[in-house]
């Protein structure tokens, strides 16, 4: 219940304004740690999605990126223009440059940490990483094909703003991509808010369950982590914010207290 009330709360502009920037900004600066690339929850596939092949160096991130994976594999994005909006650590955006070879890939954040981090432990031709604010996206009218947005948009000030700016960047036929979890009011208000940003509905899916059988198959594996990795005092604190199994995120995802869904829309005009 502890994490659907902070996500209730994150209903409130004041609030989401006040509280993520400086948290994302100081756990870039806390933890400058190249093994922690991500700041998802997983995925575990469903048994009709094809299993994702790796290599080896990736294993270690297998389920976080897969969140990725199964997300952004929904659009062509080989050959196309891709932003990342909400990029964090720059992960996410480093695997889709990587396996799925967009012609440009773009990482945008609002934390500056989180970009200086992204930069530095993240180069590929193809791949950019920029400093910038999702609901004044830093971008010209139709510039992208694809726009992904991954477990983000629950911290942003005002959602409706965010699509609209979206809208706006995606050319005619670009696809968006937003994967994201809710309470149920919350989740209702959200569907609301994509219903009437000018974008037509592609596919809905309901992922809590797949997201519940990431955090505990990943158990074992982001426990050793966050022990090895994490300053003692930090270890408690960051083990709920990370969500290891019976944390306050895991048991709210595991009784449906929070939802957690993906969607797909293409700019028709």
């Amino acid at each position: 219940m502890l994490a659907k009330l902070f996500l209730e709360l994150t209903e409130y502009a004041f609030f989401r304004r006040l509280v993520w920037k400086p948290i994302y900004e100081l756990l870039a600066r806390v933890l400058p740690l190249s093994e922690w690339q991500f700041m998802n929850y997983g995925y575990a596939p469903m048994p009709e999605e094809a299993p994702l092949e790796l290599e080896t160096a990736d294993e270690l991130q297998r389920y976080p990126l897969q969140l990725y994976h199964y997300l952004a594999s929904r659009a062509a994005v080989a050959g196309k223009e891709v932003l990342e909006v909400g990029s964090g650590r720059g992960g996410g955006a480093h695997y889709i440059a990587k396996y799925l070879q967009p012609n440009r890939m773009v990482g945008m954040d609002l934390a500056k940490n989180a970009v200086q981090f992204a930069r530095k432990n993240f180069k590929r031709a193809n791949l950019e990483y920029q400093q910038g604010n999702a609901e004044a996206l830093p971008f010209p009218d139709a510039s992208f094909d694809v726009v992904i947005n991954v477990e983000s948009s629950h911290a942003y000030g005002s959602v409706p703003n965010f699509l609209r700016e979206v809208r706006r960047v995606l050319r005619p036929g670009g696809i968006f991509l937003i994967t994201d979890m809710r309470g149920e009011p919350g989740l209702q208000l959200l569907n609301e808010q994509l219903k009437h940003s000018g974008l037509k509905l592609l596919e809905e899916t309901d992922i809590t369950r797949n997201v519940v059988l990431a955090i505990e198959t990943e158990e074992p594996v982001k426990k050793e982590r966050i022990r090895r990795l994490v300053p003692k005092w930090l270890v408690p604190a960051f083990e709920e914010f990370a969500g290891v199994k019976n944390s306050a995120i895991h048991r709210d995802l595991n009784s449906r207290d929070l939802i957690y869904y993906r969607w797909k829309f293409v700019k028709s005009e």
